[in-house]
């Protein structure tokens, strides 16, 4: 096939939208430009507490004083607009995105991309993501596409409509009906076991390691046998009715009997809240259910101080109270009297997740920039610059289908009947990240060589697998337009001169060489995608 032959094949074969995107945005780079950026979404920063923004910067400002410390400068624009849809809604903003913010010259523009951002589909498909990867233990024997399928859409059903945190977590926790679907996958990835299900259950909603007096006293804290067995207590009669055969659908239900013991004793331990009193069963409801209406009530004093720090850890890379799990009285807040400022905000204000998400990312604290300036050892407990974060297995593969121009092609990449990627899921179990920190990058050789030598990976930089290459084929780009889309789609900014004249000087070699420019454009990009810069939320 001759070159103009292929070429004319291969623009064929781009969805004619994101070819007209690619070439709007090339040729008209104004704030007119035809984005979600700029779309009718209002600003909701009138609605939300402003207080509350203005107080986190006026305590995290008082402790750099303190610390001696200059915070960073703010962020340029595009490694905010970069940061903020990694953080929102897990993937990279589009070339049109970045282009529209770039050129916006309203001062209120970053509001109301985060705005845009909390109001998107993706971000309730990405707190539904963060949330099921908590909760789902990684190698459970329920690790299955349909079983996580049904989990994530029952989490991304509640994020989407912006349930209250509070209540989310008590339907979670009485869930009954099918027990390998929805919020009962929760409960059969621990086996039904009460002792499980108690010390997970209080590491993910409570913030506290009470597992550590699941055999003796907690030896550091004030956590007793007594109050471990007696949280348990709590799912001591949760059951399956059914069987595993077949077309049999297995259900959870709460039986009538079903007690737990402290270890090698035969001493019955009764339902007891966490630094509460013993509940009895008098009929009114079964155990799990006063328990769900324990953790929504006042009387509840971890919740929402673990909701919050859940939530901060996910947009600054650490927690008010690092490891996020452990706030116990050995392991205090690097910013005490702002921790319990926020968590008595996130009650106030009704266990607004989304709220709380919008008044975060609202503060200069988290617009500031990643940069260093000086040799100074880093402290990122002050939070005096950005963290820089590995991106999650799942945030690199669906950028990556973002550069591809694929990422709303699930259907064609393999989507199974559970509505699941099954590409993206076989990536994903390669690239996840073992790390306990954010901060901590911990890829390996397989995960490294995954990256340069893949499939996926190929598949986004050749001929003619490669959407965004095949775009650019069209007659109308210069090739300084052509290097300048793959920095925005895969950077969110433009190559500066240096880079722009060596990707010039390497499409001229490719030309000279072989007449094949896509050849080159693709070079160029898997040189861009396989940088730390592409790599890393920073």
């Amino acid at each position: 096939m001759s070159r103009i032959g292929r070429s004319v094949s291969s623009v064929i074969a781009v969805p004619l939208a994101s070819l007209a995107l690619l070439l709007t945005d090339a040729r008209q780079a104004t704030a007119e430009s035809p984005t979600v950026v700029s779309d009718s979404v209002e600003p909701r920063a009138e609605r939300a507490d402003q207080r509350m923004t203005a107080r986190i910067d006026e305590l995290l400002t008082a402790a750099w004083t303190g610390q001696h410390m200059e915070p960073a400068p703010l962020a340029s624009d595009a490694e905010f607009l970069r940061r903020v849809s990694l953080d929102l809604t897990g993937v990279v903003p589009t070339v049109a995105e970045v282009r529209a913010f770039l050129t916006d010259a309203d001062p209120a523009k970053r509001a109301r991309v985060i705005d845009r951002l909390l109001d998107s589909h993706r971000h309730a498909d990405h707190l539904a993501t963060t949330w099921r990867n908590m909760m789902v233990p990684r190698g459970s024997t329920v690790d299955g596409f349909d079983g996580q399928a049904g989990l994530q859409t029952w989490l991304r059903t509640e994020f989407a409509k912006n349930a209250r945190y509070d209540h989310l977590v008590a339907d979670l926790l009485v869930a009954t009906g099918a027990a390998r679907q929805g919020p009962g996958l929760f409960f059969t990835a621990f086996d039904l076991k009460p002792e499980e299900l108690a010390a997970n259950t209080a590491r993910m909603f409570l913030g506290i390691q009470i597992e550590c007096a699941q055999c003796h006293d907690h030896p550091f804290d004030k956590w007793t046998q007594q109050d471990f067995w007696g949280y348990a207590a709590f799912f001591a009669r949760l059951g399956r009715d059914g069987d595993m055969r077949p077309g049999q659908t297995m259900r959870l239900i709460d039986k009538r009997a079903g007690e737990v013991m402290l270890p090698a004793t035969d001493v019955v331990v009764p339902p007891r809240y966490p630094r509460g009193e013993v509940t009895i069963d008098d009929g009114f409801g079964t155990r799990r259910m006063k328990l769900g209406v324990w953790m929504v009530s006042r009387d509840n004093p971890f919740l929402a101080r673990a909701a919050v720090n859940r939530v901060w850890a996910n947009l600054f890379g650490r927690g008010l109270v690092e490891p996020v799990d452990d706030l116990s009285v050995r392991n205090p807040a690097s910013h005490p009297e702002l921790f319990e400022e926020l968590a008595a905000y996130f009650t106030e204000t009704g266990y607004d997740l989304r709220n709380l998400f919008h008044t975060l990312a609202n503060t200069r604290a988290y617009q500031l920039s990643s940069r260093t300036w000086d040799n100074a050892p880093g402290r990122p407990e002050l939070f005096a610059r950005a963290t820089v974060r590995s991106l999650t297995a799942e945030q690199l593969y669906d950028s990556v289908m973002r550069v591809a121009l694929a990422d709303d092609a699930g259907a064609a990449r393999g989507q199974s009947d559970s509505g699941f990627d099954v590409r993206r899921q076989a990536f994903v179990a390669k690239m996840q990240s073992q790390a306990q920190s954010k901060l901590d990058y911990d890829a390996g050789v397989a995960q490294v060589l995954e990256l340069l030598n893949g499939s996926e990976m190929a598949s986004v930089t050749a001929n003619p697998t490669s959407g965004m290459l095949a775009a650019l084929e069209a007659p109308v780009f210069t090739d300084r337009e052509r290097i300048e889309v793959l920095f925005l789609a895969t950077l969110s900014r433009g190559p500066d001169e240096n880079e722009l004249t060596r990707s010039l000087e390497h499409l001229a070699q490719g030309n000279s060489a072989s007449g094949d420019t896509s050849s080159a454009l693709g070079d160029i990009l898997w040189a861009l995608a396989n940088s730390a810069e592409f790599g890393l939320n920073h």
